[in-house]
């Protein structure tokens, strides 16, 4: 095989196996864990980073990774091969930052402590007792390979944009805001469950990044909703806060390629002037969507609505 034929057949993404080199409590609710390790070395580009999602497997019980192999070009069937029990959980996060070093590669994820009863999952168990040393997998991107899916952030020529989300797509519209070029204008909303997560992020000049905490009886979206539909005009928003109810199990996901809902979507290279990223609880999603369409009539193929979560139901993958 020539060199460049195996070069075209390595596989857009990388499975590595990563060790945790330092873990961070930076708010009540988000831990920063740090990964590292050689098998890292071609993971993601830096720069380009935006929204991409990633996947990582947590060990089982046994605390033992179970036996992939990092160089096959179907991860999801190497995955499934393995005995249910054996092959531990799989959930997916956003980059929250990339260093690439003389010394190697080093991954930042923000993982959100969801630990009240009903609410907590194998991540978020994980993450709050994660030390130097343990290892997952991670699967994410290959440096240089540019179409490799997974980032839905594609604002395209739109000069501004809008972004929204709450404490689980803080991490994303972070890491959208430091890869963004730096004459971006615009404005991003993000909730979080209290004051003291409010963190830094290195955004454009021209974006203001708009915190709203909540208190501490208040659901998802009691702050977001009214909070992005009073900046986009609506005069009812403050009759917005009741989100939508979902019958569906699916979680919304509509992007300006793409529509679960089965639409004729519009030419997505046409010019606009603004572009939006909406994502978090789903409910709250759905409710944003059904404002901005329906009642204000912003174009569908201006748009990523993407449901990460949905309230009351354990997601898995």
């Amino acid at each position: 095989m020539s060199a460049e034929s195996a070069t075209t057949e390595r596989p857009t993404y990388v499975l590595a196996r990563a060790e945790v080199r330092a873990v961070s409590r930076v708010s009540p609710n988000f831990v920063r864990v740090t990964f590292g390790g050689p098998e890292l070395a071609e993971f993601a580009t830096p720069g380009n980073v935006f929204d991409a999602r990633i996947k990582l497997i947590f060990p089982p019980a046994s605390g033992i990774l179970p036996p992939l192999d990092r160089d096959t070009t179907d991860w999801w069937g190497s995955y499934l091969a393995v005995p249910e029990e054996e092959r531990g959980s799989m959930r997916t996060y956003s980059v929250r930052d990339l260093r690439v070093t003389p010394e190697g590669t080093e991954v930042d994820v923000d993982f959100v402590l969801h630990l009240a009863p009903g609410l907590t999952g194998p991540a978020s168990r994980w993450a709050s007792a994660a030390s130097v040393g343990q290892e997952l997998f991670v699967i994410g991107p290959r440096r240089g390979v540019m179409g490799h899916g997974g980032a839905e952030y594609r604002p395209g020529d739109a000069p501004s944009v809008v972004l929204a989300g709450d404490e689980t797509a803080a991490p994303a519209i972070a890491r959208i805001l430091e890869d963004a070029p730096r004459d971006l204008r615009g404005i991003a909303f993000i909730e979080v469950p209290e004051p003291a997560d409010v963190l830094p992020i290195d955004a454009p000049a021209g974006v203001e990044v708009r915190w709203l905490p909540r208190a501490a009886d208040e659901l998802h979206g009691y702050e977001l909703i009214p909070a992005v539909l009073a900046h986009l005009g609506d005069a009812d928003a403050t009759d917005a806060i009741t989100v939508t109810d979902i019958e569906s199990e699916n979680l919304l996901w509509e992007t300006p390629a793409y529509s679960g809902l089965g639409e004729d979507l519009a030419d997505k290279d046409a010019p606009t002037d603004c572009y939006y990223w909406i994502a978090g609880e789903s409910g709250v999603v759905t409710t944003l969507r059904r404002h901005l369409v329906k009642d204000l009539g912003v174009d569908r193929s201006q748009v990523a609505f993407m449901g990460y979560w949905r309230r009351g139901v354990a997601m898995r993958g």
